[in-house]
C-alpha cells in the first residue's frame, strides 16, 4: 500500500525534526511523536541494503527511558528477515529502557512473515494507530445521549 494513502495530516511539527531527539527522515523511515509514543513509519522495500536507514530511526526511539514505541509498517511495499532483525534488537533495546515496541500492521504478507519466523506471539501487530492519549487534565466526552 502506497505512503500516501494514510493520513499524513495528523502527523505533528517535530516529524524529522532534530530539535525532538528524533533523527532526520530518510527514504525508509521516519519517527514522529504521538501521544506518549514515539511512531516510526516505514516506507518503501526494507532489505540488507536498506535496514540500516530504519535500525537508526529504532534505535533512536528504543534508547528513550520507558518509552512506548510503536513501528507502523502500513506503508512498507517489502519487509524481509534485515527488518526483522532490527526490529528483534530494537525490541530488547526498548525492554532493557523499561519501554515496549509494538508494530502497525494491516498486511497479510507482514503478518505470515512473522508467523512463519515464530515472531507473532512477540509482535502480535495492532491493525491501526492507537489514538493519542488525551491530557490529564482533559476531561473525558459527555456521553451520547
Amino acid at each position: 500500500m502506497p505512503p500516501e494513502t494514510h493520513d499524513h495530516a495528523a502527523r505533528p511539527p517535530e516529524c524529522g525534526s532534530t530539535g525532538s531527539g528524533l533523527p532526520a527522515a530518510n527514504p525508509y523511515a521516519h519517527s514522529y511523536l504521538r501521544g506518549g509514543f514515539t511512531v516510526v513509519e516505514v516506507l518503501g522495500e526494507i532489505d540488507m541494503a536498506t535496514a540500516g536507514a530504519l535500525a537508526e530511526h529504532l534505535d533512536a526511539a528504543a534508547a528513550r527511558p520507558a518509552h512506548q514505541v510503536l513501528v507502523d509498517l502500513r506503508p512498507v511495499d517489502f519487509f524481509d528477515c534485515s527488518g526483522l532483525r532490527v526490529l528483534c534488537r530494537a525490541d530488547r533495546r526498548a525492554k532493557e529502557h523499561g519501554g515496549s515496541l509494538r508494530l502497525v500492521s494491516d498486511q497479510p504478507r507482514i503478518h505470515r512473515l512473522l508467523r512463519a519466523s515464530d515472531l507473532l506471539s512477540r509482535f502480535p501487530p495492532l491493525p491501526e494507530l492507537p489514538p493519542p492519549a488525551r491530557p490529564e487534565s482533559e476531561s473525558p466526552p459527555p456521553p451520547p445521549g
